[in-house]
């Protein structure tokens, strides 16, 4: 035994330095993974969505047509044919482009790395009353008042949300009677006769832990229509899709959930 912990001693002593390294590595990305997945994924969806796609927002274009047709509960934006639209999850703000003139956003997001780009961005809608992002979660946004928001916005958010069931219950607190949810979001393939190979690889991605650590926590295998069905809004049309996605590698996000829900 005395020999055993001799060598072990001697082996420690020898490889000291790269046991020092290993030490500091460990502690480097316990520290700061988190910081340095978020400016990745951060700089990953500003590069992929600066063009946008041409057919991708043509399917926005008419999710969100009846936005223009609200009445907003607030005298004053209706005096002025405006709204109040809370988007969850603005990352770099890939919607304007399809608020009506004048509508007054409050924007949520829990990466502070894509404020640069989001301010960057609303620069070129000055029609479009934007605030700077609150840095918080869908779960987490007490400070936004209980009925005070005409339309919620969220796309692609429910992948990666920690408890979409307190944030679904968060949108209908903060809308206002009649108010409107808009979703749109990639979700567990759907037709598994056709696609069994996509689902079993969305699955495969999910459960190892590789996608949602290559992309800041988002799971390939959710769906989430039942969830939003049973929040408690007076009605949900919905419809599953495939979406027009523009790159290769994002051919397992095809699938798609898109509709809207009404409190």
């Amino acid at each position: 035994m005395a020999e055993v912990d001799h060598m072990v001693a001697k082996w420690i002593t020898s490889n000291m330095i790269y046991i020092i390294l290993l030490f500091a590595v460990l502690w480097l990305l316990k520290t700061k993974f988190k910081d340095l997945r978020q400016r990745w994924f951060a700089f990953f969806l500003h590069q992929v969505t600066k063009k946008p796609s041409a057919k991708l927002e043509e399917v926005k274009k008419d999710i969100f047509a009846s936005l223009g047709s609200i009445v907003s509960h607030d005298p004053e934006l209706r005096k002025n044919k405006a709204i109040k639209i809370l988007e969850i999850g603005v990352g770099t703000g890939v919607n304007f482009a399809h608020y009506p003139d004048g509508s007054d956003l409050v924007a949520v997001d829990p990466n502070p790395h894509f404020s640069k780009y989001y301010n960057d961005n609303r620069k070129k809608f000055p029609n479009i009353h934007s605030c700077e992002v609150i840095n918080s979660t869908g779960e987490e946004m007490d400070m936004i008042p209980d009925n005070s928001i005409d339309a919620v916005v969220m796309t692609l958010v429910m992948c990666s949300a920690g408890d979409n069931k307190k944030m679904l219950q968060q949108i209908l607190r903060v809308l206002v009677p009649g108010g409107k949810f808009y979703f749109m979001e990639h979700i567990r393939e759907f037709d598994p006769e056709k696609h069994g190979l996509k689902q079993k690889l969305q699955d495969f991605l999910s459960v190892t832990g590789i996608w949602p650590f290559l992309f800041d926590g988002c799971y390939l295998n959710r769906d989430m229509l039942s969830l939003i069905e049973g929040t408690g809004f007076s009605k949900v049309t919905a419809e599953r899709f495939y979406a027009p996605v523009p790159y290769a590698f994002l051919k397992v996000i095809e699938p798609h959930l898109k509709g809207i829900a009404e409190k």
